[in-house]
């Protein structure tokens, strides 16, 4: 049966995947733009009424010519949203390398420049959901705007801070700015390509993130080496301000109205904060990591019980009751996972194991940036002929290839081999993002693109966090060998997605068709 929902946008062609009564989704939970059925019973005969008199027939070719914007406004677009990834990738790598810094000119221990990150990740994944429930609301433009004036005020804040109080309040304030935007781009991509470019639009992304994460500590490094802590902060400004030039060009959606649910959006931010607080700190405090966790729990199933029934909930469980959704978020999680496991326990291996210079350290992990950045076009290819469990599998497949022969690398050849295996590591990276991401993105309605970019964005970001949260306790169960076991919780995360995968591929649900 329909489910009915308050729009603000009630002119215009009916977009597919939503009623003629209301811009809501046909309950099937399968969008007709995706190429899945809309229902079945009085719903499909509405559908097909509308279709075959002359009025529902002008409306879907006005529907179709919307799909996607039209050159040279996409291009435009494309540019504003990857100045927005530019600005978020540098500020969350370039402020990793500046720690040490920012500990001898603050003059407070190392132990407690954690916060600098921490304050920022908290922020950022407390804040996703709710905020992509916001943009559904205000549109995307508003909210671009709003988050990028946020970011560059909150930047400037941190540039000039010269307290550790003001530092970590500033950074709270960019984690607020860095969510607003970074729970948009998986909507404003959806929104920009036409569903037969929707690949390419996911693979470019894919690749200037790949880049970006490249350049980014490199670029961090460089400006310490020439000038003082307080210019990875600064160097985003210009960059932000540019992007307002071409702010207008930014998709517009259908705006919902209606009562905003202000404690799911309370009790969202609290379960992602705690649990991601939980994980970062059970290593250290034992105690307090399971009474935040037991919290997050028991938050959860509140929320999930509360958000069952609604038709456009904050957290989007309306979109994970679709099979292909559910598979690409649980996905997703544990490949993001395994990649920032990996990141945080190569650096110490390579030293441990094989004496690495930072150098060297540099040149491993920018092999893998590479092999992820350089699959990007190729993956998205591939994501518009081959099915999406098959091409992530094969991705997964040559990740935990990679890392288990960096564990098994002889030490005669090492450099070699270390060079392969990083590679190899990027390359089943970058060649699972875009088919798993356009499998989430594309079986989104359309009406729905603002809270699965918030979803995707909260998975990645906590995914990273357990990976980093599991690496944590590998040190704290064996200081001499936690590198290793480290590299190894990687590969099980790889692993796990891998599973998840092969459970997709057997699924008779078929994913969406584009």
């Amino acid at each position: 049966m329909t489910q009915k929902q308050n729009c603000t946008d009630t002119s215009g062609p009916v977009p597919a995947g939503q009623n003629s009564e209301c811009r809501g989704p046909v309950q099937a939970g399968i969008p007709s733009e995706a190429g899945e059925t809309a229902g079945s019973g009085p719903a499909r005969v509405r559908s097909k009424a509308v279709t075959e008199s002359p009025d529902g027939a002008q409306a879907s070719r006005k529907a179709a010519a919307a799909d996607g914007l039209p050159v040279p406004r996409r291009h435009w677009a494309a540019a504003v949203m990857i100045l927005g990834i530019t600005v978020t990738v540098f500020d969350s790598s370039m402020s990793n390398v500046a720690l040490p810094a920012i500990s001898a000119s603050l003059g407070i221990p190392a132990s407690q420049t954690v916060w600098v990150v921490l304050a920022y990740s908290l922020t950022v994944v407390g804040c996703m959901l709710p905020l992509a429930a916001v943009a559904e609301r205000v549109g995307f433009r508003p909210m671009f705007g709003v988050g990028m004036g946020i970011f560059l005020l909150a930047s400037l804040s941190s540039a000039s801070s010269s307290t550790m109080t003001q530092l970590v309040l500033s950074r709270v304030g960019q984690g607020l700015g860095a969510a607003m935007l970074m729970c948009l781009f998986g909507g404003i991509v959806r929104n920009i390509y036409p569903m037969n470019r929707l690949s390419a639009g996911i693979g470019l992304n894919a690749f200037v993130v790949g880049i970006m994460a490249v350049l980014g500590p490199t670029l961090g490094a460089l400006l310490l080496q020439w000038f003082a802590w307080p210019a990875i902060f600064l160097i985003n400004i210009p960059l932000g301000l540019i992007s307002y030039l071409g702010l207008r060009t930014l998709p517009d959606i259908p705006r919902r109205s209606g009562a905003f649910d202000w404690t799911a959006c309370a009790l969202s931010a609290a379960l992602f904060a705690l649990a991601l607080f939980g994980l970062e700190t059970i290593g250290r405090d034992f105690v307090l990591a399971a009474l935040c966790l037991g919290i997050a729990t028991v938050i959860a199933w509140i929320l999930v019980r509360r958000s069952w029934g609604q038709p456009a909930p904050v957290v989007p469980v309306d979109l994970l009751r679709i099979r292909s959704i559910g598979y690409a978020v649980m996905a997703s999680a544990f490949f993001f996972a395994a990649q920032m496991a990996a990141f945080v326990a190569l650096p110490f291996y390579f030293k441990a194991a094989y004496g690495a210079s930072y150098a060297q350290v540099g040149l491993y992990l920018g092999v893998w940036a590479v092999g992820g950045a350089l699959m990007a076009p190729v993956s998205a290819y591939a994501a518009a002929r081959f099915p999406v469990a098959n091409l992530c599998a094969m991705g997964a497949v040559v990740m935990m290839f990679g890392l288990t022969g960096v564990l098994l690398a002889p030490p005669d050849n090492a450099l070699v081999w270390l060079l392969i295996c990083m590679f190899c590591g990027g390359i089943g990276f970058g060649f699972f993002q875009t088919p798993n991401n356009r499998a989430m993105l594309g079986g989104t309605p359309r009406h729905r693109s603002g809270a699965a970019g918030g979803m995707q964005a909260t998975t990645r970001v906590f995914g990273q966090g357990v990976g980093t949260a599991c690496v944590g306790v590998a040190f704290q169960l064996s200081v001499a060998h936690g590198a290793a076991f480290g590299v190894g919780v990687a590969a099980f995360f790889a692993l796990a997605a891998l599973a998840v995968n092969i459970i997709r591929h057997f699924d008779p649900t078929p994913d969406a068709r584009f």
